[in-house]
């Protein structure tokens, strides 16, 4: 397979997911994001809840298996939350074998491979809905974001999305706007000043 090893770009999706989530003030959990199922503290526990899920995978348990649900993070706790699970995820993925070998994520039974490709598409476009709802406080790794918009776009090729799909219809986006902004608007969102 030429697609990239996903791993580093993933380590580099933790890093920056954990500096933004080290920025978030109590006051701003309640706050709304551009994923409008959440708002702050609900985005940062799918974030933990989901994380979990991707190592139990890693590690080779069945990802459908794992309860995402995250309760009793004190409210300044988020970061030690974050940081204890990326390790762990970072050291299930370690193995070169688990590039190949069959895993059962939420979309099917993939290559691991494949199932942490799409866990980067995932925790980066989360870190740019927390960071918009934090009201920019990071720039963001530009790379991240064109290697998760060209998985986005090979595994939602269709514009037009209906219920079953775990993200809106692409939004228009101008033809300037840099790669967060596209890969957003692919998966559905707007900027929470456009919403």
């Amino acid at each position: 397979m030429n697609s990239p090893d996903p791993r580093p770009l993933y380590s580099r999706a933790t890093e920056q997911a954990a500096a933004l989530i080290a920025t978030v003030r109590p006051e701003q959990l309640t706050d709304p994001t551009p994923c409008t199922e959440y708002d702050v503290r609900a985005l940062l526990a799918h974030v933990v809840g989901s994380s979990r899920r991707i190592a139990v995978i890693g590690e080779g348990g069945d990802g459908l298996a794992v309860d995402t649900t995250v309760e009793g993070v004190p409210d300044d706790g988020w970061p030690a939350a974050y940081d204890e699970v990326r390790t762990r995820v970072l050291k299930a993925w370690a193995s070169d074998e688990r590039m190949t070998a069959m895993t059962r994520a939420p979309w099917g039974e993939v290559p691991g491979r494949a199932a942490l490709t799409g866990y980067v598409m995932e925790l980066v476009t989360h870190t740019w809905d927390l960071n918009e709802a934090l009201g920019r406080p990071m720039a963001l790794d530009a790379e991240l974001a064109e290697f998760s918009l060209a998985n986005a776009r090979r595994v939602l090729a269709e514009p037009e999305r209906d219920a079953r799909v775990p993200f809106g219809s692409a939004q228009p986006v101008s033809e300037d706007a840099g790669a967060y902004e596209r890969l957003a608007a692919w998966l559905g969102r707007r900027p929470l000043s456009r919403a």
